[in-house]
């Protein structure tokens, strides 16, 4: 626990959560942001970062499955020790949660002690991510509800246990859907849609995909 006296609440990085549907650019993504850089890709999808200089890449794939959930606690904590990274970035956590989930059924018979164990690890990932005090994106993929998705709730979700989702983009300060509409890349940030979305940073609501971190300050009342 932190305690923080009046006056003395130090900023942290920004935490950005943003899904869509593959190829809408959420990897790109990872380009605004400023620092040196380490990405954890769990879908293989590197090449948007083809010619950068200043990202250093974790990918896994299917060897790593089995170990997964240790090598991202042990990298993650190594790296955060480090002190040398600005930004820390979770390419893709739907493929992450699948892989977690998969390694986590194999160990019990109870599904929904499975699920929580799930929603455990993600939840702990979520605020040990808040507390290193950097900036941080995570991208997932979405789920499209169609028509049925329109009464009474969102279209447009995050591809994770509705449940999982929650503990681990708690703590995030921005959560947004990726898209894109006659050429341009959008994200949208707008609560009231009823789409997973959410913005503690300012008060934009739909920004151009490019305008991510480019962020206005809330005044202060």
């Amino acid at each position: 626990m932190r305690i923080y006296e009046p006056g003395q609440i130090m900023p942290m990085g920004n935490m950005y959560f943003i899904y869509g549907e593959g190829g809408t650019g959420k990897t790109s993504l990872a380009k605004q942001l400023s620092g040196n850089k380490l990405l954890f890709s769990f879908d293989g999808s590197t090449n948007a970062l083809v010619g950068t200089k200043d990202i250093r890449v974790f990918a896994y794939d299917h060897t790593d499955a089995t170990t997964l959930q240790n090598q991202v606690s042990a990298q993650l904590n190594e790296a955060l020790m480090s002190g040398i990274y600005n930004t820390i970035i979770l390419d893709n956590v739907t493929a992450l949660q699948n892989w977690v989930l998969e390694n986590i059924d194999n160990a019990s018979k109870d599904n929904r002690q499975n699920y929580q164990k799930l929603q455990l690890w993600f939840r702990d990932l979520g605020m040990y991510l808040r507390a290193s005090g950097l900036t941080v994106l995570a991208t997932a993929h979405q789920i499209d509800n169609g028509a049925s998705g329109l009464i009474g709730g969102g279209r447009y979700e995050a591809d994770m246990n509705a449940k999982t989702f929650n503990a681990f983009s708690a703590p995030f300060d921005a959560v947004g859907r990726i898209y894109k509409e006659n050429g341009q890349r959008f994200i949208e940030l707008d609560t009231e849609k009823g789409n997973h979305a959410k913005n503690r940073i300012d008060d934009r609501v739909l920004i151009k995909a490019d305008e991510l971190v480019t962020a206005k300050k809330k005044e202060e009342k």
